[in-house]
């Protein structure tokens, strides 16, 4: 199927964290899904901001994607609510109400289940229910609402440390080259496919130094940081803006394929 209208909404993972050009924008798998279906008449937004969170995203994204009138929208959340305070239930709701906002105007959608990162994180057993609960809830959903799964919870690729940036959670250029994959395979669009061959050779081991400066420089930066925000009524994500609000054509396809 030739899609002409693409919108990708979500959190940092869909805006392209940490996949980074050399003029310091952010790529990302959405910008390489766009350049693979890229053709006359093609355009492409990306409504994601990082930091959101599901009841985030239907009520500050959903309006502005229907109001594109999309014949693609892709959808890549639930991960800042996994690492919220919100249970189980409400992640379950959230992910209930936004497929079925999505998929009420916008024919084709495509949803994801998140690979478990929770041994990457610090507390992480405490975010794996959250995450299995995300995943059933998206499972139930697509199969509900009528949206293409991109089942990635089984992805080998989360145990690899190449495919993740400096903080251990967003992804490398190697892991969104990697998701595009999944989601071209996902649609049954035509992709380069070694963006989904493993890796050769094994991670070089963490040592206890490289430990301890992720948790200087990655983690308790972070930490410190969403507490002063929750003081201060500040969200994750608030500030920020859509890199493409708007359906535009591709001006860079080259820069994307890579």
């Amino acid at each position: 199927m030739k899609y002409q209208r693409f919108v990708a909404l979500g959190d940092s993972c869909a805006e392209g964290l940490d996949d980074l050009l050399p003029d310091g924008q952010y790529r990302g798998w959405a910008d390489r899904v766009a350049s693979a279906l890229d053709a006359p008449g093609f355009r492409y937004a990306n409504l994601a901001v990082r930091g959101r969170r599901l009841d985030q995203m239907l009520v500050e994204q959903v309006p502005s994607a229907a109001a594109l009138e999309p014949d693609l929208v892709v959808l890549f959340g639930g991960g800042n609510d996994v690492m919220s305070n919100a249970t189980q239930e409400q992640i379950a709701q959230r992910a209930d109400a936004m497929v079925r906002a999505v998929t009420s105007f916008a024919p084709t959608v495509a949803v994801f289940t998140l690979s478990d990162i929770s041994h990457r994180m610090p507390f992480g057993r405490r975010m794996r229910p959250r995450i299995e609960t995300l995943n059933a809830a998206m499972r139930t959903a697509a199969s509900r609402y009528g949206a293409i799964l991109v089942d990635v919870e089984a992805d080998e690729c989360v145990h690899d440390s190449r495919y993740f940036g400096p903080d251990r959670l967003h992804l490398s250029s190697l892991g969104h080259r990697r998701l595009a994959g999944h989601v071209l395979s996902a649609l049954g669009i035509p992709f380069d496919e070694s963006w989904l061959a493993p890796l050769e050779g094994k991670a070089a081991s963490a040592s206890v130094l490289d430990h301890w400066r992720w948790l200087r420089d990655q983690v308790l930066p972070v930490a410190y940081s969403r507490t002063r925000n929750k003081l201060i009524g500040r969200q994750p994500g608030d500030g920020f803006v859509p890199k493409r609000p708007q359906l535009a054509p591709l001006t860079w396809p080259q820069r994307v394929s890579r």
